[in-house]
């Protein structure tokens, strides 16, 4: 059994972090802070956590915080390496759902994030936390960072090509659609029903903040430069994130089949689908799945992934990244089957 603090906890991450905690069989939740609704009960703000919890938000306060075996931060972008080195210091592992440890180079951090880091030194120590690619490395881990959601679909997605070392002729293209919980729970007009409801549109072409982590990510998987074509779009849906990804290969199709059965055959989160199949991502809400399937016509490639933006993007992948820091079941209290309809 370990003691669990959740930094950040009142936005849709940090809600689904403690609801999974919560059935955890061996973790206890003990603190939640929030820095705006600090006094209140949890489940006031959660009401689907009524019963489950008496926990109150606190307000962010280190030496509480020395109390716990292991802390996540589901805070903004820059919150957490303002305090991670004194968490570490006291021996406290630490997993950052955020994005403040996920790019090992400060220069390109404070490029994508408008200000300096503050602990650069940390860098090289964190550990990127996809259990898939990075297992061995989490599990002995003091610091992990936890993917984006985006780069989760697409590096999982891309994966076995890119282990392998195949050619790859011409740019990677990863065309992903996310739901609206993956833009946070702060009011924006952008976000509204009647602004989002009956359409669908691209961002941030070129420049969302998920494209220098994914190319890290896959140059780290490789060891050499890739060229990519990510454009994200939000569609009128809660959650779910499908990745639509093209690239052309040299391989015949039943290379490429035998090439992703192999390599995800041993993965508990990971579901490689049979021939011809279609995943679609209310197959997988609610869970830490990630299904996978592939099309191809000559050269052509087609790799289909989709995940749960709040799942194994996000709360579900810290949480597995906990079991293996903490020595435990890397399944342990993720065993939910996704919902439906």
């Amino acid at each position: 059994m370990i003691s669990v603090g959740v930094v950040g906890g009142s936005g849709y991450t940090g809600g689904e972090l403690i609801r999974l905690l919560l059935g955890h069989p061996m973790v206890e939740l003990t603190a939640v802070t929030s820095r705006t609704l600090a006094g209140s009960p949890v489940c006031e703000t959660f009401q689907n956590l009524r019963g489950a919890t008496d926990l109150v938000f606190a307000p962010v306060d280190v030496e509480s915080l020395r109390q716990c075996d292991l802390v996540f931060f589901a805070t903004p972008n820059g919150v957490a390496m303002e305090l991670v080195p004194e968490l570490l210091a006291a021996g406290i592992k630490v997993v950052d759902l955020a994005a403040d440890f996920r790019l090992k180079d400060p220069a390109v951090w404070q490029q994508w994030y408008g200000i300096p880091h503050a602990c650069p030194e940390l860098l090289d120590e964190a550990i990127y936390g996809l259990p898939e690619v990075n297992r061995a490395a989490i599990s002995s881990a003091r610091l992990v960072a936890a993917p984006g959601c985006y780069p989760t679909a697409v590096t999982l997605g891309l994966l076995p090509v890119i282990e392998a070392g195949l050619a790859v002729h011409g740019p990677l293209i990863a065309d992903s659609k996310s739901g609206v919980s993956g833009a946070g729970r702060n009011a924006s007009v952008d976000l509204l029903f009647g602004e989002v409801t009956e359409s669908f549109h691209a961002y941030k072409v070129f420049a969302h903040r998920h494209h220098p982590e994914i190319l890290q990510t896959l140059g780290t998987i490789s060891g050499r430069t890739h060229e990519l074509v990510f454009v994200p779009h939000l569609v009128p849906m809660l959650r779910g994130i499908h990745a639509t990804l093209y690239l052309q290969v040299d391989e015949t199709e039943q290379a490429i089949r035998q090439l992703y059965e192999q390599r995800y055959q041993e993965e508990a989160f990971v579901d490689f689908l049979p021939t011809g199949a279609h995943p679609r991502t209310r197959n997988v809400r609610g869970s830490n799945l990630n299904q996978i399937a592939v099309h191809q016509q000559g050269n052509q490639l087609i790799v289909l992934s989709v995940i749960d933006n709040l799942v194994k993007g996000a709360a579900g992948q810290a949480m597995q990244c906990m079991n293996l820091m903490s020595g435990f079941d890397e399944s342990a209290g993720l065993a939910a089957v996704a919902q439906l309809p």
